[in-house]
């Protein structure tokens, strides 16, 4: 296998990870009313005490050292716009329905990255990347409306909070290909979601103020929450970082729209929930984008 099909692979399964995410978050909910901010927050804080463990295990502190002193203020910035991407996107599904926020938040990243790329090295999108993003970005469109969902107490708040959380994901993938080229996934990971959970801590002790638990005793809860951690953000993240080696920022974003494909496939079978026409062929659309993007020449660093 290639370093471009590999990265594409990592990049893909991270983006099929984030997709059982949605479940979780669910499962969590059902067992005790945790705001979803909170949830983000232990999410993000089980992720990096593992993530520290695993460094000093594996004797990697002086990457995370070497990380935060040659590009302390990169790392910080991708920590978080990460956080940022989350707590938006979770406060754009509050305010204007999972359908809308879905579409403007991940379909705003990779048409952004799209023209950033395009204008960075002064030549129009070739006309493959421009069906494939059209591809994705439809299927994403079509998956959303397959989920139904409703309208949303705050429409035009929700649809700005979309397009923040949309540009911060955009953000986060820009400045962190180049760290990904430089550090390895576990040092990278380990700082960003570190930063990140820093970051979303003081949050989610506001929300707890606003009547949210922040503890839970629940082991269902626990257990989910600790998945929440593990895999949806650090080994997806991890994933992510080892991929953007090998793949512009624009394939990747464009990769995990597998996110929302997953996440309805995942509804349709632990909740019953029917995928409809429109959710299928939004998937199949999804796939097909992804297939294309496997037939791109690799990137070059930078």
């Amino acid at each position: 296998m290639t370093p471009a099909r590999l990265g594409l692979l990592q990049v893909s399964l991270a983006g099929i990870l984030w997709g059982t995410g949605g479940l979780a978050v669910q499962v969590v909910r059902d067992a005790t009313p945790m705001s979803v901010l909170v949830i983000s927050a232990w999410r993000m804080l089980v992720a990096a005490v593992v993530l520290g463990l695993a460094v000093l295990l594996l004797r990697r502190l002086g990457a995370v050292a070497d990380l935060l002193r040659e590009q302390p203020r990169r790392a910080v910035l991708v920590g978080a716009s990460t956080a940022a991407y989350q707590a938006l996107y979770f406060g754009a599904v509050v305010q204007v329905g999972v359908s809308v926020a879905t579409v403007v938040s991940l379909g705003l990243a990779p048409v952004l990255l799209t023209v950033g790329e395009s204008v960075r090295a002064r030549r129009r999108p070739t006309p493959t990347r421009l069906l494939v993003l059209a591809a994705a970005v439809g299927g994403l469109l079509l998956v959303s409306v397959g989920a139904g969902g409703g309208a949303g107490p705050h429409p035009v708040l929700g649809v700005l909070a979309a397009v923040g959380s949309g540009s911060a994901y955009a953000l986060t993938t820009v400045l962190g290909r180049p760290l990904a080229q430089t550090c390895g996934p576990l040092a990278l990971t380990t700082t960003t979601t570190t930063v990140g959970a820093v970051v979303l801590l003081p949050l989610a002790l506001v929300s707890g103020l606003s009547g949210s638990p922040v503890v839970t005793a629940d082991a269902v809860a626990v257990a989910t929450l600790a998945y929440l951690g593990l895999v949806t953000m650090a080994l997806a993240y991890a994933l992510l970082y080892a991929g953007l080696r090998t793949t512009s920022g624009s394939t990747a974003v464009i990769a995990t729209l597998l996110e929302p494909a997953t996440a309805a496939v995942v509804a349709a079978v632990f909740l019953d929930e029917r995928i409809g026409v429109a959710g299928m062929a939004g998937t199949a659309l999804i796939l097909a984008a992804v297939a294309g993007l496997g037939e791109e020449p690799a990137v070059p660093p930078g």
